[in-house]
């Protein structure tokens, strides 16, 4: 099930989308799913980030330089709140999956020396395009491309550590709720942005999420 955030003529709402509509659901998709029976085609909606996290929790390995850089990664949307998780039950308080652009100010970073500022600003960490709640995690092809150019190519199996281990230390440090997002590392090949570049995030299963760059 692909889950989506969209604006229709009537106005926001959250969905499913099959092929190529998007089938309106009651309320949120924290609860038991709805259908109010409107169903609207996907060129006539407006896609926006699937959710709104109260937090997002970053994890691995990132290299120092003085410019803005892109970063796909796999992320993964809480569905249950989550506190002290053993890792053998993890999986249960996972609505489901979504791409990420952990877009980080890699100046900042070195300059604060740690992720605030530097990942912090309103316009970064695009997710999306909608939450797949049906996907082995395991292993899947992720990309990210700018401008027609394939600069990171990767699988999540060659995380550092893979999502079970990612939940049960982070629920061990704060308690996890539901629409909060846990990225999961980054390949190696994170470059510059440009004003006017155009960043698309493949991941496989999920699908494909894509930005323009605009400078402030």
């Amino acid at each position: 099930m692909r889950i989506a955030r969209f604006v229709a003529p009537t106005g926001l709402s959250w969905g499913v989308v099959e092929s190529d509509e998007v089938a309106a659901i009651d309320g949120h998709p924290f609860a038991a799913i709805t259908f109010t029976g409107v169903r609207w085609p996907l060129a006539e909606v407006r896609m926006l980030s699937p959710i709104l996290p109260s937090k997002v929790v970053a994890v691995g390995l990132q290299p120092h330089s003085s410019q803005v850089e892109h970063e796909a990664e796999l992320a993964v949307v809480i569905g249950l709140p989550a506190k002290d998780v053993q890792r053998e039950k993890a999986f249960d308080h996972v609505l489901g999956y979504t791409a990420a652009n952990d877009v980080t100010a890699r100046d900042q970073q070195r300059a604060d020396v740690q992720f605030t500022r530097a990942k912090g600003y309103d316009s970064f960490c695009p997710i999306g395009p909608w939450i797949e709640t049906v996907l082995d995690p395991s292993d899947l092809r992720i990309t990210a491309t700018v401008n027609g150019e394939i600069r990171q190519d990767g699988r999540t199996s060659q995380m550092v550590h893979d999502v079970a281990a990612l939940i049960a230390f982070a629920s061990n440090v704060m308690t996890l709720l539901p629409g909060d997002v846990i990225l999961t590392g980054t390949p190696g090949g994170v470059g510059p942005l440009r004003d006017g570049d155009r960043v698309s995030i493949e991941i496989e299963g999920i699908g494909t999420l894509t930005n323009e760059v605009r400078a402030k």
